[in-house]
């Protein structure tokens, strides 16, 4: 990806220019790989410039449908209040952030010939498709595509192999943090989980955020993993994607790294609270088990919701149990 922490800098006049605003979170960027690289296909000339915040750069690179990423990012997954683009307006712009109007108009401020977004009430002069509440996220973007005429497959997901190489080839990878309480399964049956694991002879370890130490260390004592078994900090995306690609599989609530096993078929027992796995769930395939209980609470709630209390440390024992040996190369 060219210039991937650049801020906007123009790209040569003869070629056109993409923009895409999605600054959220990895795992929206990784539920948005499959319109990304349907845009790409679509428009095989121009310069794709992603709108995320710039900590995603590697994973946009990744997906192999991004040139170049323009640093952008709000607090609490809101819209940014401008965007740092110089030089003439892009000639397409889309809108996979939300559906408006606020997105709808931080684009629009930059008067590009043609947006696609859905449609809103509050800005009638853009006629997209229908947002429908409740629909997959993969299915979502790329449902607006296809509106537009642009041929899009959710299933289009699966990330290239990391080229850095796992500390922990065949382990199980715990990682009990996530965007909001309402999504963190409690950090002692995260630790019951693990010590099963590891008086079963397997070996786990637990990944975490930068602002998750305390919980990952809360874990690793509880569980009595040794050092080298406890990535703290938010490792490095390459890191981090060795870790998951080779995991014998990889237990998280709905965050991030849930959507990054998906990407690299890595098997994943996901644990779903508030957000039905019918939302953000992974593909319906056998190495993918997703636990919920329902009903659907607040996603952004200051304590674990009660559906995601639901699950025991017996029943997510029960489908690492269950999923296929062996791992997809």
């Amino acid at each position: 990806m060219n210039g991937r922490t650049a801020s906007g800098t123009a790209a040569p006049a003869s070629r056109p220019r993409l923009l895409v605003l999605r600054a959220l979170g990895l795992g929206d960027l990784l539920a948005g790989v499959p319109a990304l690289r349907a845009l790409r296909r679509a428009h095989p000339r121009h310069e794709i410039v992603l709108a995320a915040p710039a900590a995603l750069a590697p994973a946009a690179e990744a997906s192999g449908a991004v040139d170049r990423l323009l640093p952008a990012a709000a607090p609490c997954r809101a819209v940014p209040r401008t965007l740092d683009w110089t030089g003439p307006p892009p000639d397409v712009a889309v809108d996979l952030h939300g559906n408006g109007p606020p997105s709808h108009r931080l684009l629009q401020a930059l008067r590009p010939p043609r947006l696609l977004a859905f449609a809103h009430p509050a800005t009638p002069e853009i006629e997209g498709p229908a947002w429908h509440a409740g629909e997959h996220e993969r299915d979502r973007w790329c449902r607006l595509l296809r509106w537009y005429g642009i041929d899009a497959d959710p299933t289009d997901l699966l990330l290239p192999r990391p080229h850095t190489a796992s500390p922990a080839p065949g382990a199980v990878v715990l990682h009990p943090g996530a965007g909001s309480p309402a999504r963190c399964w409690p950090a002692e049956r995260y630790a019951a989980v693990a010590t099963a694991l590891r008086a079963r002879g397997r070996r786990v370890v637990v990944t975490g955020g930068a602002a998750e130490d305390d919980l990952v260390a809360r874990l690793a004592k509880q569980a009595a993993l040794p050092d080298t078994d406890v990535f703290a900090g938010g490792p490095p995306f390459g890191l981090l994607s060795a870790l998951v690609a080779d995991a014998r599989a990889v237990v998280s609530g709905d965050t991030g790294i849930a959507h990054l096993a998906v990407a690299h078929a890595a098997p994943t027992v996901t644990l779903f609270g508030p957000v039905p796995p019918a939302q953000w769930g992974p593909p319906a395939l056998p190495r993918h088990i997703a636990l919920w209980h329902g009903p659907p609470g607040d996603p952004h709630g200051a304590r674990p919701d009660p559906a995601l209390l639901r699950i025991t440390p017996d029943e997510v024992l029960h489908a690492l149990s269950r999923l296929p040996e062996g791992n997809a190369p």
